[in-house]
């Protein structure tokens, strides 16, 4: 092997290593809580974690038919902070990212995803 093909393949091994480890959880990641639930034969995904002492809030709905309809809704500490309906896309995804201030004490946040034509379901989060 030449020393460029060598000094290549190491290379590509620490990078590999490097992406592995910053894949694992950090402290950010401790921060963070989810909460999976099924509505509608989808699959909803809703998390926060608190990064850079803010929160960063995600909803994911995976499965759900190509084009239908959910009504997607937000609270942070009692205040509505969303309300859309959103249309799944081709894959039948609909992604929601939110950013919110961390206020003092523990932030509590709610989410409650409706498909619309069927039911709904909400789920809560608390993060101190």
């Amino acid at each position: 092997m030449s020393k460029t093909r060598t000094t290549t393949a190491a290379l590509g091994a620490a990078a590999l290593v490097a992406t592995t480890l910053g894949m694992t959880a950090g402290p950010a990641a401790a921060d963070g809580k989810d909460r999976e639930f099924r509505i509608g034969g989808a699959q909803v995904d809703f998390s926060v974690e608190k990064d850079d002492g803010r929160f960063e809030v995600d909803v994911d709905i995976d499965d759900a038919r190509p084009g239908s309809k959910w009504r997607v809704v937000l609270w942070h500490d009692g205040k509505r902070f969303h309300k859309k309906v959103h249309r799944a896309d081709r894959e039948g995804d609909v992604d929601i990212d939110k950013r919110r201030s961390n206020t003092k004490g523990k932030d509590t946040f709610k989410v409650k995803v409706e498909k619309i034509g069927g039911g709904a379901k909400s789920r809560t989060i608390v993060v101190r």
